[in-house]
């Protein structure tokens, strides 16, 4: 009797976390959904079309900033610039792969084939979560705002990170969850690779 009582100790807080975990769950998904429902209500072309672009943006800023980096390090000679923009490339490398891997890993559907009200303006392959845009601009932001911690670095990096995660949001490719995990993702990223920061 005794045992059976333990055994019953045993597997019914296991059988809690499970319950918490699926109502977790669920809320999220019903965040998630009523939030996208809520931003595919206010689309506008114009605003369609800044969002295109934001999002379009992410590879040329991404890969542009540690290639100025990298250029302006070797024409002036300044070897800071060079090992900062090698800073910025592992951290935007690093963010990446982890993305890489946690899809393949979670293989979250896109908004649009998980609940059929979600119009994305276009449909993006692969699959949601983390939002691979979010990773790799914050991951760009914190770095540079860690090789460069000025206001005028700071301000516009994070500007343009958030613009570009929040229009994944807007296109209908991203949940808020998916962005917010890229958003962690790309600053833990960041962060882990600083010890290579000038």
């Amino acid at each position: 009797m005794r045992d059976r009582l333990n055994r019953c100790f045993l597997i019914l807080p296991v059988f809690i976390i499970g319950i918490r975990t699926c109502y977790a769950q669920y809320a999220i998904q019903r965040f998630d959904d009523r939030v996208m429902i809520d931003i595919q209500n206010t689309r506008t072309p114009a605003q369609t079309d800044a969002a295109l672009f934001l999002s379009n943006s992410y590879r040329y800023g991404s890969i542009g900033a540690p290639a100025v980096l990298f250029i302006g390090g070797v024409i002036g000679h300044n070897e800071g610039m060079r090992q900062n923009s090698l800073f910025l490339a592992s951290s935007t490398a690093v963010s990446a792969g982890l993305d890489f891997l946690i899809k393949r890993l979670t293989n979250r559907r896109r908004p649009f084939v998980q609940n059929t009200n979600i119009l994305p303006v276009y449909r993006a392959g692969s699959t949601s979560f983390p939002s691979g845009h979010a990773s790799v601009t914050f991951s760009t932001a914190t770095a540079l705002s860690i090789a460069y911690p000025k206001w005028y670095v700071i301000a516009p990096a994070f500007l343009w990170a958030g613009s570009v995660s929040y229009s994944r949001m807007y296109l209908g490719e991203h949940y808020p969850s998916d962005v917010a995990a890229g958003t962690f993702l790309g600053v833990g990223s960041a962060l882990s690779m600083s010890f290579l920061k000038k």
